[in-house]
């Protein structure tokens, strides 16, 4: 495994889809709203996913430059996916938004795992 993200270009778009995610989340289309509403996620507590997707994107543009940071955060977005994933299954909430939203962005995160990092 690479501590530096090879190619480099790899980790940045997943950071651009999370930034375009976090930027749609401060007035959240119907897709989102429905998809936190699905899982039960609180309202109050919206702002703090928009702060997890903003921190994520750092630390891949940052692990570009700094070894490890982009393997962290990648990570890191794996983990939060996975957390989605259960999330949705406990809540029974297996429409589109599931199978779309967040089990595309768990394969994309694992295959900026395995791309820059593994291979």
């Amino acid at each position: 495994m690479h501590l530096f993200p090879d190619p480099w270009w790899v980790p940045a778009i997943l950071a651009f889809v999370l930034l375009a995610d976090a930027v749609m989340s401060l007035r959240p289309p119907a897709f989102i709203r429905d998809c936190l509403d699905g899982v039960g996620f609180p309202r109050d507590w919206w702002w703090a996913l928009i702060v997890v997707k903003v921190l994520a994107a750092a630390g891949l543009i940052a692990g570009i430059w700094i070894p490890g940071f982009a393997l962290a955060a990648t990570i890191g977005v794996i983990a939060y996916f996975v957390s989605a994933v259960v999330a949705h299954i406990r809540a029974r909430f297996l429409g589109q938004e599931f199978w779309l939203n967040c089990l595309g962005m768990l394969v994309l995160s694992l295959a900026v795992l395995v791309i820059a990092f593994v291979f």
